[in-house]
Formats: C-alpha cells, structure tokens, sequence
C-alpha cells in the first residue's frame, strides 16, 4: 500500500478519481500478479471489475489507484444522536422466519443457490450455529449438485428478507457487524443489501487469496474502493465494518474510524433488506476451495442498525 498523507501533493499521483474537494487522502495503490483465473469482460462495471449475472466485482489482476477523499474534519461517531432499530447480538438461537431468513434471497436465482453468479452455495439454516455470542458460518461440501455440473458447498445466509418482521435499513440507517475474516480459500464472506432485484450496498466483501484488500462498492449509484491495511485486514482478524447510508454519500467505517466516503449515495426512497453471509467461490474470478479443504468457517459477532 502506498499512503499520501496529509498535505503531501497528490498531482504527481496516477490519480484516476477524484470526488469533491480533498482535505486528507490516502491513495491505495494494489497490485497483484495475474492470476490464474480468466478474467471477463468489465460489462458496464467500474474499471477493475467484472461483471457476473448480477453484481460488478472487484478484479485481483488489476492495478488500481483511488483517492479516501474526505471533505472537511472527521465526522463525529456515527451511532451519535440515533437509537438502535436493529439488534442481533446472537445471544440465543437464530429466530429463523420471525427476524431471519436462511433458507433462500431473491438475490439467488433458484432461491437457495445461484451458480450464475460464480458462487458454489446452497443455502442451509444449520450451517449457522449460534455459541457464547458469537454465530459461526460454516461451508462443507454439499450432496447437491449445481446446473452447471459443480458440486455445490451447504453454507449459511442470513436475510432479513422473507421474514414475519420484514426489516428494512433506509436512508439516513447506520449499520455495522463485527465479524471475523475467514482464512481459508475459496471464502467469501459478505454483508450487504438487497431488495426488488437490486439496491445493493455492500458494507465489505472480503476474498482471503487478497489477504489484506477489503472491497466497499455501492451498486445504487455506482462507486467503490479496494482498501488494504495489513495490520488491521488480515486472515483471522477481528473487524468491525460499518456503512452510513446517505441520500447523497455514503460513508465506510472501519474499526470507528471513516475510512471512505463514496460521494454518490443512495438516493432518498432506498429501503432494502440487509444481509449476512458466507459464499463459497466457484474459481471463475478467485480461486476455488483446494481439493483437500473440507470446511470454511466465518464468524460474525453482531449485527446492529441505528436510526
């Protein structure tokens, strides 16, 4: 990673967006060598992405260099001034069907699995188990077997979608999970937003053949970042990742602290479901389980949405 630091001059840098007037910046200059995975075309996605059936993701083979832009001084905490509206300390067992959902999103084309979007999940509620507070999502090989012939990996979501509750973040919302990146390969572990075949906001995404490289992208209005701070991001690390939702800019935390801000927001009517998960990647853009993995694991301490 290449840090600029405040008051260093940025012109010089190959600095290919810049959003709004920049107080401090942080420049994150990631490269990797190719990969032995194809990379397919971007189809409309921000450079360094790809696109799969529905969502743009970030490429590992590409060299990419963007700004933290920050307007002004350092926001006060996030959570200040609002009240809980969401709160799923996992303190007791799932309630499956009341406030979760783990058998199916409509993000998934067949509900519990989805193998269009480079993704080896079927969806299974007791992948999910819940201990000392803390819920921990587990990927094992699955008897089922995908459309495309691949075997599929039994692994856990947890949706607020289809639920008697039905909770929605809106405009305004601050969200944010505590959780544990995986160190095993072929994890892909998430916490985003959906709703009526969109509305995505991803709070993180995380992929450990990037070990350090959390991925932050708003599919709204398009915007995203790659950032990377080994001593925080790291396999095994305990994070805490946090997402303000504006009408106009949508800020990143990461550990309390503002980490990015997209400057493009999500508009004044966005209300989706938020979720929680841990997908298995199929090889097409990162590598695949190794033949000799036979469980991945992902740990997720809280989930909380202020209002």
């Amino acid at each position: 990673m290449t840090v600029i630091r405040p008051g260093t001059p940025p012109a010089t840098l190959p600095i290919r967006r810049r959003a709004g007037l920049v107080a401090g910046a942080t420049v994150l200059a990631l490269t990797s060598t190719t990969p032995a995975w194809a990379a397919p075309t971007t189809g409309g996605c921000l450079t360094g992405h790809y696109l799969t059936s529905t969502d743009c993701h970030s490429l590992p083979s590409r060299t990419r260099t963007r700004t933290l832009a920050v307007t002004g001084p350092e926001p006060s905490s996030p959570t200040k001034g609002r009240s809980l509206a969401f709160d799923e300390e996992f303190n007791a067992p799932i309630a499956f069907g009341t406030r979760w959902n783990g058998s199916s999103t409509s993000a998934y084309r067949y509900g519990d699995h989805d193998p269009d979007d480079a993704k080896l999940d079927w969806l299974t509620p007791s992948a999910i188990t819940v201990s000392g507070g803390t819920a921990t999502f587990t990927a094992t090989p699955s008897s089922h077997t995908l459309e495309n012939g691949r075997q599929a990996w039994n692994t856990g979501l947890l949706t607020t979608e289809g639920t008697t509750k039905n909770f929605r973040t809106r405009t305004g919302d601050y969200a944010e999970a505590r959780v544990q990146l995986p160190s095993v390969g072929g994890a892909w572990p998430a916490v985003w937003t959906w709703f009526d075949g969109g509305n995505e906001v991803d709070g993180f995404e995380y992929h450990p053949d990037t070990p350090h490289i959390l991925e932050f992208v708003n599919h709204v209005n398009l915007a995203s970042i790659l950032y990377t701070d080994p001593g925080i991001v790291h396999p095994g690390a305990w994070i805490t990742v946090g997402v303000n939702y504006g009408a106009t800019d949508d800020d990143w935390y990461l550990n309390g602290k503002l980490i990015y801000s997209d400057h493009t927001g999500v508009g004044t009517t966005w209300s989706p479901n938020i979720t929680l998960n841990l997908s298995v990647t199929d090889g097409t853009y990162h590598p695949t389980p190794s033949t000799t993995t036979t469980r991945i694991t992902f740990k997720a301490d809280y989930v909380r949405v202020w209002r």
